[in-house]
């Protein structure tokens, strides 16, 4: 049975100094520090449980490290040497685990320091550094899409190009849909940013409904021409083009837009062939991002949609209409800066890197 009530531990010469220089060391191991720390309160008289209250431990662990010291001095405090050979892991190794899938027996998708630190018997600061030497983070992960249409050179040529280099005396525009974009509004009401706190908002929200946002850019002046309907089916879409007609009435007009159904119809390309001035030019299949517009639908959901509060869909989209004549009264042009062959042979790489795997 641990004693509380032991008498002071009589401490050898110089070892007082030695054992404050290791409470104090930012470097030392915690376990040592500790023991330093029991070993001086024991030294002031302090009972056994008082000690262990003082450093967080048992009164067993107390007593067991006043007798190793009693009986060895300072080299008492160090651990004893582990049986068998120790074991060692060069980082290559700890990196050719890592980048394997981990045991099924794990229930895990992807290692964690400790984890795998366990796994091979080692620290983690080890796995930790090996991981920092080789740049290996496995507790990220992004998303990547590579485009499969047969069209991918010919159609990064023409949308690059057009960006690029615009045709004289014609207007490119950027034209797309932001669907389903949802009129959510908070059970209470938001407390607004003050110093020293952020704006707060309930984490949840009553539905009111969606709407659909029809945008052109025109990448000369990044004026937007837009409008909100309640679909976005061949009908809206149709009109949306009849209100682009209307407000350039004169201009030859060449249309970025994606492979979305709606924009390839019966009824759209029977329009588009009855209006000349319109010259339709397609993104390749899952190269949605090759059209611009899609860099002002990221502005107008994190500037006006995300953080908003809306009580009806006529409340939202009163409330997109102001972002865009805001937006129109700000406007900048939209630059394009990568080359056809800077797109080709990154989309080359992803390719090839997913094949591989």
């Amino acid at each position: 049975m641990a004693n509380s009530a032991a008498p002071a531990l009589v401490l050898r010469e110089g070892d007082r100094e030695r054992l404050i220089s290791w409470t104090r060391s930012t470097t030392i191991r915690a376990g040592l520090a500790q023991r330093a720390r029991i070993v001086l309160l024991a030294a002031e008289g302090v009972s056994n449980a008082q000690i262990a209250v003082e450093v967080a431990t048992t009164t067993t662990s107390v007593w067991k490290w006043r007798k190793r010291y009693a009986e060895d001095g300072l080299p008492g405090l160090e651990d004893a040497p582990r049986s068998g050979r120790p074991r060692h892991i060069d980082a290559e190794q700890i990196i050719a685990t890592t980048l394997r899938p981990p045991p099924k027996k794990f229930g895990v998708t992807h290692w964690s320091s400790r984890l795998l630190a366990r796994h091979l018997k080692i620290g983690n600061a080890t796995v930790a550094r090996a991981w920092r030497e080789y740049g290996v983070q496995p507790w990220r992960a992004e998303t990547f899409k590579f485009s499969t249409d047969p069209e991918l050179v010919a159609k990064v040529t023409d949308v690059v190009g057009l960006y690029l280099a615009p045709p004289d005396n014609a207007i490119v525009l950027c034209v797309d849909e932001k669907s389903q974009i949802q009129a959510l509004d908070r059970t209470a009401p938001m407390l607004p940013m003050r110093p020293g706190d952020v704006e707060r908002r309930t984490h949840d929200y009553k539905r009111h409904g969606t709407t659909t946002l029809f945008a052109a850019l025109e990448i000369a002046t990044g004026h937007v021409t837009a409008a909100v309907k309640p679909k976005h089916r061949r009908q809206e879409f149709l009109a949306f083009l009849r209100q682009l007609a209307r407000a350039y009435p004169t201009q030859d007009l060449h249309l970025v837009m994606d492979n979305y159904a709606t924009h390839k119809t019966a009824e759209v390309r029977q329009w588009l062939d009855d209006h000349p001035r319109f010259h339709v030019h397609f993104t390749p299949t899952s190269g949605s991002w090759l059209n611009l517009v899609e860099v002002w639908f990221a502005l107008i959901d994190r500037q006006a949609i995300r953080r908003g509060v809306f009580t009806s869909v006529a409340d939202l989209n009163s409330k997109i209409r102001q972002f865009i004549n805001g937006w129109n009264d700000r406007k900048h042009p939209f630059v394009w800066t990568k080359t056809t062959e800077e797109i080709l042979q990154k989309a080359n790489r992803q390719t090839t890197s997913e094949t591989n795997h």
